[in-house]
């Protein structure tokens, strides 16, 4: 046992003897001077094809191509040496570009819905009967004033009747030929048209019940109501005679 024992010890000594040896001569420098090798002619054009192409320019997306194309600008526009400065730059700018897209959106869908003339839940009550009587002003010839005037009384609506009475004065004084009608005008030019006829005192009394009750927003009652509703119906009597 001991003799196998012994010959084990020697046989591991000397192989790890030669393994050294083996080792040492693998990491020994080679001092000796590298062969010198060139490239045949026409090396580079034995991959020029396709399948050698690696320029991924044309595979990045738009949204990568304009971001880019926006680095580029503003690099060139404020002369930046640093990359980080331009697409800090860039970020902001998008993110301005967005909002402002998202407030022309939200504006555009909103004047879609309010000229459609439906239930909008941002508009008051009193705007609807605005927009109503401005579609009215642009048909004031065709327009049963009369009829208007019955059916907001009977709502209880002493401010629109009132409105109503107002436009009905400016049809039969345009029908006489009295004022030149236009929606655009005011009460100022109007009284100018009618200056020294004899209706010129009592159309500026009936401008001013339209102004103050109106534009002034005041609730009436009735007993207010039939007092202006008087003097605009004395008033439209008048012309016609």
């Amino acid at each position: 046992m001991k003799k196998y024992f012994l010959s084990f010890i020697f046989c591991f000594f000397f192989g790890a003897l030669s393994f050294a040896r083996e080792t040492a001569d693998s990491l020994r420098i080679d001092n000796s001077s590298p062969e010198k090798r060139t490239f045949p002619e026409g090396f580079g054009q034995q991959y020029s094809g396709p399948e050698y192409q690696y320029d991924t320019t044309n595979a990045t997306g738009w949204f990568t191509r304009l971001k880019e194309a926006i680095i580029q600008f503003f690099i060139d526009l404020f002369k930046l040496s640093s990359r980080h400065q331009a697409e800090n730059i860039a970020d902001i700018f998008l993110k301005v570009f967005y909002i402002l897209i998202f407030i022309a959106v939200v504006y555009f869908i909103v004047r879609a819905i309010m000229n459609r003339e439906g239930q909008w839940i941002f508009r008051k009550p009193s705007d609807r009967k605005i927009i109503a009587a401005r579609d009215i002003e642009n048909n004031i010839h065709a327009t049963d004033f009369h009829q208007l005037v019955s059916d907001a009384v009977s709502g209880q609506h002493y401010r629109e009747a009132v409105r109503y009475y107002y436009l009905w004065l400016l049809k039969e004084l345009s029908g006489r030929e009295l004022i030149d009608y236009d929606a655009e005008k005011t009460n100022s030019d109007y009284l100018r048209e009618l200056e020294n006829h004899r209706l010129q005192k009592d159309f500026r009394y009936a401008s001013y019940l339209y102004n103050y009750i109106w534009y002034g927003e005041f609730d009436i009652d009735r007993t207010q109501y039939d007092n202006a509703a008087r003097a605009f119906s004395a008033l439209i009597n008048s012309v016609n005679q």
